[in-house]
């Protein structure tokens, strides 16, 4: 995997210098992760991604640093002609962390329950799940889906043991398969690993490592500066300014499938219009927020950045910044500029509330400059720092104006679980939670079915479907894309090859080695 060395100019990979200087060593060391993200619990629900990262869990179905599925705890699978029925044959001599063996039938129990909670499994219509024999996973569609390998992917999905759960389905320890095995989990703040000695794949050379959760950012630094950290994730554009003088560590960034996101409420009597959301598209200087706020290459064209092939869609014009087509279309729209300098309409004035949190440090300093390239076009803004449950309670009872967050767009590897949960709806519920808020469009659900049910093939005109979804995002603006994201982290030069996953499912231990 090719990494953006920050502060050298140009892509460089970060390589092997040297080979360990023994077993002893290496398993007298433990790897130390620094990043802001709290342990919420055992359940996949609340902190699954997590245990995915540190390579507790796997799923049945895996994926590489291209977005490609690969193989996980399933070898291979299939599906009938008529699209109806997904047969999944399961890796052999696969064993859980307790010592329990992986079967079909275990794997039916764990998607069963994962499929009786909220997340995308839920919206897969299957029939039922069936274990074949010992090593065939049957699931009976009612209609095609042909996305359902990649949902399988989803850290949702992780393939835990039955120990695992109490009688509610709720998972009280984290036994799963993967290189690694829970040591010790103290939420919200730190759990330890230790390499699992029956894995069914390669041994890893890294034997045990901690996650910490480290809210603030200096914090973050401090630790990566002091040498007490080997990864340390989610550093702002001041801690890597300050990183980039340390001699232990080497910064990195590499491009990821998570979009900075502006949610504006078309219920808003304001935003109903789609040209006052084009005003605020209009009124962003993204090149000034990338490159001098977060210290990226570019801002924001479109939704899903270059890395999401078929969804990304080069031909779609640009998002760009005009400040006075903005104050056209809101003249226009009979938004006029009071004598305080504030729009107003009918005796309303445009002063809308703008929330964000503070969990990822760099969305309050980009929500600042936000208010002041809104007050240029006469919108008064008042920020709300706060928590990131802020923005689902606002969505669900309507109290939402605006918000600011980072929404990972390909959480299944295949984006079309994330859209259609985001922009697919009904008439009374649009959207989800990070996606549209009261926004619907009867003709874009039902395409984004369709190709959820049949696939992406091209449309009579010969057009990728993908890229025609794109499209119409891009026109309606229920969100308004400001900065495609980077993974910025600080590595230690204790370590001799670092990879970061453009995918943000894994930290890459198992791969990792030692410096002499």
């Amino acid at each position: 995997m090719t990494l953006m060395v920050l502060g050298l100019g140009m892509p460089q990979a970060v390589k092997a210098s040297a080979q360990s200087s023994g077993d002893e060593q290496a398993t007298s060391r433990r790897l130390e992760i620094v990043a802001p993200f709290d342990i919420k619990g055992a359940d996949p629900l609340l902190s699954g991604i997590l245990f995915q990262r540190m390579q507790i869990v796997e799923t049945l179905v895996e994926v590489d640093a291209t977005g490609e599925l690969q193989p996980g705890l399933a070898t291979v699978w299939k599906v009938s002609d008529d699209g109806l029925e997904w047969r999944f044959t399961l890796r052999s001599g696969v064993q859980f962390h307790d010592g329990s063996r992986l079967d079909a039938e275990v794997a039916r129990q764990v998607l069963e329950i994962a499929r009786a909670k909220p997340g995308l499994l839920k919206s897969v219509p299957v029939e039922r799940i069936v274990a074949e024999d010992q090593r065939t996973l049957l699931i009976k569609l009612s209609e095609p889906f042909a996305a359902l390998p990649a949902y399988l992917a989803d850290y949702r999905q992780q393939i835990l043991a039955p120990a695992s759960f109490d009688e509610s389905g709720t998972a009280q320890q984290v036994i799963g398969t993967g290189p690694y095995r829970m040591l010790r989990m103290t939420p919200p703040l730190s759990l330890e690993v230790v390499a699992f000695e029956d894995y069914w794949g390669e041994q890893p050379e890294v034997r045990q490592a901690r996650y910490q959760a480290v809210s603030r950012a200096e914090g973050r630094a401090l630790i990566a500066e002091s040498g007490d950290a080997d990864f340390t994730y989610g550093l702002d554009p001041a801690s890597r300014q300050r990183l980039s003088k340390s001699p232990r560590v080497t910064l990195a960034a590499a491009a990821t499938p998570r979009t900075m996101l502006l949610k504006v409420n078309a219920n808003h009597p304001a935003f109903q219009d789609p040209d006052v959301r084009r005003a605020l598209s209009l009124a962003i200087d993204r090149t000034a927020i990338a490159q001098v706020v977060l210290r990226y290459p570019r801002g924001a064209s479109q939704l899903f950045p270059p890395m999401v092939e078929g969804w990304h869609d080069p031909a779609l014009p640009e998002l760009h910044q005009d400040v006075f087509e903005a104050r056209a279309l809101l003249d226009a729209a009979g938004w006029t500029v009071g004598e305080d300098g504030v729009r107003q309409k009918d005796g309303q004035r445009l002063a809308i509330s703008l929330i964000t949190f503070s969990d990822r440090p760099e969305l309050p300093l980009v929500a600042t400059v936000l208010e002041r390239q809104f007050h240029a076009i006469g919108i008064q803004t008042r920020l709300d720092i706060t928590n990131f449950s802020a923005i689902p309670a606002g969505h669900h009872d309507g109290s939402l104006d605006m918000a600011l967050f980072a929404r990972n767009l390909a959480m299944v590897p295949d984006p079309i679980g994330n859209v259609l949960s985001d922009y697919a709806g009904t008439p009374e519920a649009p959207g989800g939670d990070w996606g549209a808020m009261g926004w619907f469009d009867a003709d874009f659900t039902a395409e984004l079915e369709r190709m959820a049910r049949e696939g992406y093939g091209p449309t009579p005109a010969g057009e990728d479907p993908r890229a025609q979804a794109s499209g119409v995002i891009q026109r309606a603006l229920p969100v308004i894309p400001i900065a495609w994201y980077y993974q910025n982290l600080a590595i230690s030069h204790r370590l001799q090859r670092a990879q970061v996953d453009p995918w943000e499912r894994s930290f890459g231990l198992s791969a990792l080695r030692w410096a002499p």
